[in-house]
């Protein structure tokens, strides 16, 4: 039955056993749209009659269950035209709300991907309002681009004294400051300050471990 939907290759079936509904999707943007419920009248008139024969009683209201039961049974063995009858009925009922594009062939929701001023699908025929709209929101966003990079935001920024950023006194971050963060050591002094081992007197030269005794920095 694939071939009677031929505005689109993806649809769902909703049925239930108290009717039949289809949701089709539209093959360019996926929005789904659903078709009218469709009472299934040998489902609703069975249970009626099995429920009237269960309140009825005696030999009248068992000949309306067996009515009822086989009226479902009925149902179930006729589901396949019967749905395939609904399906068609449905299609029928949905098709306003698909378009084919001539252009491209392709078949699409006529509510969003429809061009209705240029007769094609809003891929070959793009919506120029919403183009428009689009490119003015990327024009904001490039010309505000460049007045941010006008401004200069590093104007409070020691930058010439970052070096690499550790005190050469004790090795930690020194936080970029006139004075290490960590051991509080003048940045300036500290460069010309030597370090040697508590151990063996060794000069450290800025390493952690002493390179003679292995003794650490502290």
């Amino acid at each position: 039955m694939a071939g009677m939907v031929f505005f689109t290759d993806n649809y769902t079936d909703n049925s239930t056993r108290e009717g039949y509904q289809f949701e089709f999707f539209c093959r360019r943007c996926g929005n789904g749209y659903s078709s009218s419920f469709q009472h299934s009248v040998t489902g609703f008139g069975g249970r009626l009659l099995a429920m009237g024969g269960d309140l009825l009683g005696g030999s009248i209201g068992e000949r309306a269950s067996e009515l009822g039961w086989d009226a479902e049974w009925l149902r179930d063995g006729v589901r396949g035209s019967a749905r395939d009858k609904a399906l068609a009925k449905a299609v029928d009922e949905m098709k306003p709300h698909f378009m084919q594009c001539h252009r491209c062939g392709q078949w699409v929701c006529r509510e969003v991907c429809w061009n209705d001023e240029r007769g094609l699908c809003a891929t070959c025929a793009p919506k120029l309002d919403q183009e428009i709209a689009g490119m003015q929101a990327a024009a904001q966003v490039a010309q505000l681009s460049g007045k941010i990079q006008q401004v200069d935001f590093t104007r409070d920024i020691n930058y010439r004294d970052q070096g690499t950023g550790l005190c050469p006194s004790c090795g930690a971050e020194s936080g970029g400051g006139k004075f290490c963060q960590s051991c509080g050591t003048p940045l300036a002094a500290a460069q010309e300050a030597k370090r040697f081992c508590g151990n063996c007197g060794t000069e450290l030269k800025g390493a952690k471990f002493c390179g003679e005794c292995g003794t650490p920095a502290g």
